[in-house]
């Protein structure tokens, strides 16, 4: 978890876009070190690109967007859920249209290729932010906070539907766990959304084959859930996905409530104004070579944006 890492070599897939409804092409290309995640819109004039990076979020409704250089790229969470997840560090992704393939609704198929196709070290250490003191936003109803300690993600969320109601799951953030517990969990949604989506010109690539539908009693999906608690499973995933966009691994423990799209967007921006309660930690050639310490570093004078 100490070196930075890319690809082994280039990644080809391709899928139907959530909500175009249109088939999209993704290669995903090695990068050396420190240059990070960034998506290019190979489809548009000049192939402009767009950092992965929590400043580039131009949109959190239903979906993460991304936008930089006149262009915008949406639904991009899951990927990065499987990018972040399995820690990869620095990549360049094009994609042949304005969203990214939803695949089966989770971050499995990306996991899977990712897997299939191999990660190597690079010769640069890996950058954190680690959290010194704990940090909190609440709106309304919803919070979300970050404490001292090892990686983990503690999630919460309640739904008057039968089939969900309360559901709380909290998992260590470590790359096998990721791929076995979190990645094949669906994105979600209710039978009368859907509905309306469509009536309105969205989520045409939506279907029983990528998201888990409800309608008002249980699920229509015929193969049913792949967890108890997949529902909750998935907004860990997205939290997963969001939380990449800080650029850099965040060392501590993260608890949601009620949580979305925007308020991990919103709470990653308050986070990075609270100049003491981080830092950013690059392991010694000693740590590097036995268990981390979670314990302060060196300040540098930010994050990049």
């Amino acid at each position: 978890m100490f070196w930075q890492k890319t690809l082994a070599r280039p990644l080809e897939f391709s899928g139907i876009g959530l909500h175009g409804g249109r088939p999209v092409a993704v290669t995903i290309h090695p990068a050396q070190a420190n240059q990070g995640l960034r998506f290019v819109r190979a489809d548009l004039p000049g192939r402009p690109q767009i950092r992965a990076h929590y400043s580039r979020v131009t949109d959190t409704t239903r979906a993460t967007t991304l936008g930089e250089n006149g262009c915008t790229l949406s639904t991009v969470e899951h990927l990065l859920a499987a990018l972040g997840g399995l820690g990869v560090d620095n990549a360049l992704i094009q994609v042949e249209g304005p969203e990214l393939p939803i695949m089966d609704g989770s971050a499995a198929p990306f996991t899977r290729l990712l897997t299939e196709t191999g990660l190597r070290s690079l010769p640069w250490p890996r950058a954190h932010v680690l959290i010194q003191r704990p940090v909190e936003l609440r709106e309304g109803d919803r919070w979300m906070r970050v404490v001292p300690g090892e990686p983990r993600i503690t999630y919460t969320i309640d739904f008057s539907h039968p089939l969900i109601r309360r559901q709380r799951y909290s998992i260590p953030v470590k790359p096998g766990i990721f791929g076995r517990e979190i990645a094949p969990a669906r994105t979600f949604g209710f039978l009368k959304e859907v509905e309306y989506l469509k009536a309105n010109g969205l989520a045409l690539g939506g279907s029983l084959d990528n998201a888990v539908v409800l309608d008002d009693t249980g699920v229509l999906n015929p193969g049913g859930l792949r967890f108890p608690e997949e529902c909750v499973r998935h907004k860990i995933l997205d939290a997963v996905g969001d939380l990449t966009l800080l650029g850099m691994p965040l060392v501590g423990r993260v608890e949601v409530g009620w949580g979305s799209h925007a308020l991990h967007l919103k709470f990653l921006e308050h986070l990075m104004t609270q100049d003491d309660a981080w830092r950013i930690w690059v392991p010694s050639s000693r740590e590097r070579t036995g268990r981390p310490r979670w314990a302060p570093a060196p300040l540098w004078e930010g994050v990049p944006a």
